[in-house]
């Protein structure tokens, strides 16, 4: 049966993808305590960067914010995989680490981010408001316009 998160999920249309291998030497997310942080994720479709380039070099602002969206649902992927398949053990999104690759005067940051918040909420109601950080970047791993990190507290 699936649980209030997962019904959550389709009720907005999305269906969580396989993780994507992690591109260097790291683990896709560590648990610890009560706390599960995700590496970073970039806006993978079937294992490959849908979203790539730069914001204010050709790729819009409109793009981007689908971009940090596409980058929250392979957080979600890795997410479900350290709660053991269970995204109700989700207690609350406790921050969110945005990396933006762009040209250095875009200063649109923060909205390309809202892609990534906007889905939290949507997804978690309330407990999915959280701090967050946007960092505008000059370039991405395999050139990804936008990265997404997370920390989330989790009930065991």
């Amino acid at each position: 049966m699936a649980g209030q998160i997962e019904m959550k999920l389709a009720e907005l249309g999305i269906t969580l993808p396989r993780p994507m291998a992690p591109v260097a030497n790291y683990v896709p997310y560590v648990q610890t305590g009560n706390l599960v942080v995700v590496s970073g994720q970039v806006p993978a479709v079937d294992g490959k960067i849908a979203i790539t380039g730069k914001l204010g070099y050709g790729v819009s602002t409109e793009r981007g914010r689908e971009a940090a969206r596409l980058c929250f649902i392979n957080v979600l992927v890795h997410l479900k995989a350290a709660c053991n398949g269970d995204l109700d053990r989700v207690r609350r999104v406790v921050r969110l680490g945005g990396f933006i690759a762009c040209a250095p005067e875009f200063t649109d940051q923060a909205l390309v981010m809202n892609g990534a918040s906007d889905l939290a909420v949507a997804v978690f109601g309330d407990n999915g408001r959280h701090a967050r950080t946007t960092i505008g970047v000059p370039s991405l791993p395999i050139d990804a316009a936008v990265e997404v990190e997370g920390l989330f507290e989790v009930a065991w």
